[in-house]
């Protein structure tokens, strides 16, 4: 069953008609007595799947990445 509403209503009731069309109701909106618009509800997506180990060997770590600068670790009274 096809439900048509003017721009007007639609801005006032576009919860109300989003719900509608989630539900399967065709749902359109007219400019005047032309119907330009018509609501249909998005596929639910399907969660990426993730890889274990998809970036192995793409990610290196910098050899100091442990040690602190020598004017950091002087502040802070850190002693290597």
């Amino acid at each position: 069953m096809t439900r048509t509403f003017s721009i007007g209503e639609a801005k006032t009731n576009l919860s109300k008609l989003i719900a509608l069309a989630e539900q399967g109701e065709r749902v359109e909106v007219r400019r005047g007595s032309e119907p330009v618009v018509q609501l249909v509800p998005l596929p639910k997506a399907l969660p990426a799947r993730r890889r274990p180990g998809a970036l192995a060997g793409k990610i290196a770590m910098a050899e100091d990445f442990d040690s602190w600068p020598d004017d950091t670790a002087a502040a802070m009274g850190i002693e290597d």
